[in-house]
């Protein structure tokens, strides 16, 4: 008896080795097909769509080198040698991995898709209201597809198992107690997810959006599941829930296009010469390439109790430019002002009784 399981023994060894063996073989022509597959892309790919063989290779290399030798070993794993037992662990082993493997290539193809998206649409040019507005859309697409991807592929994994299955039929016999609960649980989040769908596709905000919130001036730098990322003119970092641009107001300067109005004040004495000043306006925009030649004027906004106000208002064609034209005029109409009219300068007069004066001629 012991003879003849040592014997049984040293064939189920026997048909492991060979049946690995046949495997391994598999896995060494998967790679080798990998790799010809690859250099096949490359050589159709080099002159027609190189920047998607690019984004190809730098995403996919490593998925399809882990996917391409299992898709082998299955294939393969029928005709080698296994008994029963081993049959069965082998073929379990490599559904499992061939079901994570295609998760993984799932999962760069939104990185390949998300390349080609950002190249067709260069978000960098200065009128990008069109490609903001698809960049946003396809910024939260590329964020759910991963979860929804993720979460998936693990559950596939983990049903493959009949423990997980039981326990899964199980737990749906108490799901209505169990969904009211992780409700109230989750009622935050689930409200972020939803407010995320909305702003992705009614587009309140989108990414590289000029906002003005919370007593601060930014650019939309990232939209996450829950979140919103604003970089702040000095380089700091405003973080808010996804909920509050749906329940609070705030000043999107670029909603409709990059192109805005921008404005200047100057308090004056009222014997300021207005309409001089409107020439040297018009030499300062002619001058400066910061101006879009599209608005100007200045007009006399206000007569205060002292001084004049005058407000200059002139187009630019984003935010940035327009902040750097203001500044550009107010000091060039400041200088030209204290140069050739300084006593159109604010001033402060009194006026002294009569008996005053005639006592200090004494």
């Amino acid at each position: 008896m012991g003879m003849k399981s040592f014997s049984q023994f040293i064939s189920e060894l026997d048909h492991l080795a060979l049946g690995l063996l046949i495997i391994g073989l598999a896995i060494v022509v998967g790679l080798v097909v990998k790799v010809v597959l690859f250099w096949l892309l490359n050589l159709y790919n080099r002159k027609t769509a190189p920047q998607l063989m690019a984004s190809v290779t730098r995403h996919l290399d490593r998925p399809l080198t882990f996917f391409i030798p299992l898709l082998f070993a299955a294939f393969v794993l029928s005709s080698a040698p296994f008994t029963p037992e081993q049959y069965y662990f082998f073929r379990r082993l490599i559904e499992l991995l061939n079901i994570a493997g295609f998760g993984w290539i799932l999962l760069q193809l939104v990185y390949v898709v998300q390349d080609m998206v950002r190249l067709k649409y260069n978000i960098t040019k200065e009128d990008n209201y069109r490609e903001r507005r698809l960049i946003t859309q396809l910024q939260f697409i590329k964020k759910l597809s991963i979860v929804l991807i993720i979460f998936i592929t693990v559950s596939l994994i983990l049903l493959s198992f009949e423990p997980v299955r039981k326990l899964g039929t199980g737990m749906l016999t108490s799901a209505g107690i169990a969904g009211i609960i992780v409700g109230f649980a989750a009622q935050r989040s689930l409200s972020n997810l939803l407010a995320g769908l909305q702003i992705a596709f009614t587009q309140p905000i989108r990414i590289d959006d000029v906002l003005v919130l919370e007593g601060e001036f930014g650019r939309v730098e990232e939209i996450t599941l829950t979140y919103v990322v604003l970089r702040i003119w000095d380089n700091r970092r405003l973080v808010l829930p996804l909920n509050y641009f749906i329940e609070k107001p705030f000043q999107n300067w670029t909603r409709t296009g990059s192109d805005i109005l921008a404005t200047v004040y100057l308090y004056l004495d009222y014997t300021a010469p207005v309409e001089k000043i409107r020439k040297e306006l018009e030499h300062i925009l002619e001058a400066t390439p910061l101006w879009d030649r599209k608005v100007h004027n200045l007009q006399v906004t206000d007569a205060k109790e002292r001084t004049l106000e005058l407000r200059v208002m002139v187009s630019a064609p984003s935010s940035a430019i327009a902040w750097d034209l203001r500044c550009h005029i107010r000091e060039k109409l400041i200088t030209f002002i204290q140069e050739r009219y300084p006593e159109a300068l604010p001033k402060v007069r009194s006026d002294l009784p009569p008996a005053t004066i005639s006592g200090q001629a004494q």
